[in-house]
């Protein structure tokens, strides 16, 4: 028997906004909204770069990758958030909780990896433009992108493993036995996956230096607006998660987190494909190129047929 656990775990209970429940529905209005804009914004960029041949280039196969993964991400955390806004109590099983746990954790640490490939990735085509269709081949992008997947699903693995492989009770400390090995696991996980994530600072670096090479401001001035829609993504994704993972715990005011929390869960996954979208020509002429060529199949397939 396990001492001071007289009662294991079963479910877990969400407090979400509980205490304020005269927001639930505002809330679960807004989260719904750009819920829904923020599917059909990825599932569009995943959509146009499939149908056009012009963004079959390594760069635009690493934005459907991104789209997909922010896709799959928020299927993990909104919904179940907006059915526990509609409902009464928040209860999820041990089960549920180990598989969004390792969905999110997963998913997470893939979109940090492949915000990383990406800087590399334009790091080769600006530093060494000869030796870019060597480098960057198409067998090479997929398993690149097939290893930053794999990477994150590992890491989320080790996670949830070590996280629910100790027993859970309930008492002051939720695990019913601690253990400073798996602290020490944790720590080196997450310093991996921080140093994985700021090779971005060091392709920037070599970015920036060919970049000052280059004696004209026109020169200058497209390469780098080829990375300013993921430099924005790069800035706001690591900006916000360090806001919510680095602050100073905010214990007078619980419920300010929450609100933190949401945002970062419901609107940053908006700003990818807006930012892609808006500020990418590319992909605005794709667009409008895919709408008028499935105008002209809908006209030809609409098109009355006569038989003699």
């Amino acid at each position: 028997f396990l001492e001071n656990a007289t009662w294991l775990v079963t479910e877990f209970m969400l407090v979400g906004f509980s205490t304020f429940p005269g927001l639930r529905t505002t809330l679960f209005a807004l989260s719904f909204l750009t819920y829904l804009v923020t599917l059909s914004g990825n599932v569009t960029i995943i959509t146009i770069i499939h149908a056009d041949r012009t963004l079959h280039t390594p760069m635009y196969r690493f934005l459907a990758m991104l789209s997909l993964s922010e896709t799959c991400y928020t299927l993990v955390t909104i919904p179940n958030m907006l059915a526990y806004l509609l409902m009464e109590s928040g209860a999820i099983s041990i089960p549920g909780y180990w598989a969004q746990m390792f969905f999110y954790l997963g998913l997470g640490c893939s979109h940090c990896f492949l915000l990383t490939l990406m800087g590399y990735y334009r790091c080769v085509a600006i530093c060494q433009p000869l030796r870019y269709w060597v480098i960057m081949r198409p067998t090479v992008c997929l398993y690149l992108g097939a290893l930053v997947f794999c990477f994150g699903s590992s890491v989320a693995l080790i996670e949830t493993s070590l996280i629910f492989s100790s027993p859970l009770c309930r008492s002051e400390r939720l695990s019913c036995k601690g253990s400073a090995g798996k602290a020490l696991a944790f720590f080196f996980l997450s310093i991996l996956v921080v140093l994985v994530s700021f090779l971005i600072l060091l392709s920037y670096t070599f970015i920036v230096a060919a970049l000052l090479r280059i004696p004209s401001a026109a020169g200058r001035h497209k390469p780098f607006s080829t990375c300013a829609a993921h430099l924005t993504v790069v800035i706001v994704h690591f900006g916000c998660a360090s806001i919510i993972y680095l602050r100073p715990e905010s214990r007078g005011n619980p419920d300010q987190d929450r609100l933190v929390a949401v945002f970062y869960t419901v609107v940053t996954p908006l700003l990818n494909p807006v930012v892609h979208t808006l500020r990418n020509k590319d992909v605005r002429v794709a667009s409008r190129r895919t709408l008028e060529r499935s105008r002209g199949v809908l006209k030809i397939s609409t098109r009355p047929k006569f038989r003699l």
